[in-house]
């Protein structure tokens, strides 16, 4: 790996990229980490929207195997916004700590799930760094802040301990919840995981104003949902139409959505999210254009092929808003 490189700015907007995972066989092995103790969370930003002098960019490159390939440096990436390339100004490949936020589906249907979703938790906290830190957000019939931000990763599994499944499914409004909590976030990176067993029946909030607040938002979205085979029958056309709805919020914001329909599965899947996202580049840049008009730009990255490697693929998250005067 390289040197870490600090990224200075006065304001930064951080975007995250669209990833896929490694397509490896077998589970997955990892040794935990120490944990520190636990820190007081910065104050809250004012809103998810930041203004920005520098855009951030974390971005995964796979090989045609799904294999993550490290090891790249600047030059084998170009980078451009609305079309108009940009000048690359700071690149780094590191482990850099990550405010996340679980999202956490404790609705009725869930029974038979709960305890391989707790296991599936757990091996995501296995792939973390010390310096991350997690809130939690369960939702039934509506969504509730279980544990607010904190670095202590058996606080989070305590609470989860006493989950019990009831209710109906406030997917969004879990959803909004968990995007203005990730707003008092210390770390420049920030990602929900969301593990869910259907679509939305329960939520205030409409797809489309989530779909709007996701994509202005600085926050990568992961989700596992559950969908086991030959068990719609009886569900609403909204729990039915839940892998969809999952996977259009997380590619929104450059993530992916993974549909289980395997319990088993459960814990590998999200202990190679964890990993994913400590296989990152991160490109920031100086867009070329300044005006602060508030729209949407849209980002695109080319990877320049290294000689001797097999056709590589890069995932990043497809563009952001500027901020306003």
């Amino acid at each position: 790996m390289r040197a870490r490189r600090q990224f200075f700015s006065t304001l930064i907007l951080v975007l995250c990229p669209l990833s896929g995972l490694a397509q490896t066989s077998g589970p997955v092995t990892i040794q935990p980490r120490a944990r520190p103790t636990a820190k007081e969370p910065a104050a809250p930003k004012s809103n998810i929207r930041i203004d920005t002098t520098v855009v951030q960019i974390p971005i995964t490159v796979q090989d045609p195997l799904g294999r993550f390939v490290t090891g790249l440096d600047k030059k084998d990436f170009r980078l451009f916004e609305d079309k108009i390339e940009q000048t690359v100004q700071y690149f780094a490949s590191e482990d850099a700590p990550i405010s996340v936020g679980l999202i956490f589906d404790t609705s009725g249907s869930m029974g038979s799930k709960l305890e391989k979703s707790r296991q599936a938790v757990s091996q995501f906290f296995r792939t973390t760094n010390p310096e991350d830190e997690f809130f939690l957000v369960e939702f039934n019939d509506r969504p509730e802040l279980v544990s607010p931000f904190t670095t202590s990763l058996e606080e989070i599994q305590n609470k989860l301990t006493f989950t019990q499944s009831k209710g109906r499914t406030a997917l969004l409004d879990a959803v909004y919840l968990g995007l203005h909590t990730m707003k008092k976030g210390r770390n420049a990176r920030k990602a929900l995981l969301i593990i869910s067993d259907g679509g939305d029946n329960s939520s205030r909030y409409t797809e489309s104003e989530i779909k709007n607040l996701v994509r202005e938002a600085d926050v990568q979205i992961y989700a596992i949902g559950i969908f086991e085979s030959g068990a719609g029958r009886g569900r609403s056309a909204e729990e039915l139409a839940g892998p969809g709805l999952l996977q259009e919020i997380s590619e929104q914001t450059g993530g992916r959505a993974f549909a289980v329909d395997n319990l088993n599965e459960l814990p590998d899947i999200a202990a190679k999210i964890g990993i994913e996202l400590r296989n990152q580049y991160l490109l920031g840049y100086t867009p070329l254009n300044a005006a602060r008009d508030g729209k949407y730009r849209k980002v695109t990255v080319k990877l320049v092929q290294p000689r001797g490697l097999p056709p590589l693929k890069a995932f990043w998250r497809l563009g952001y808003y500027a901020p306003t005067q």
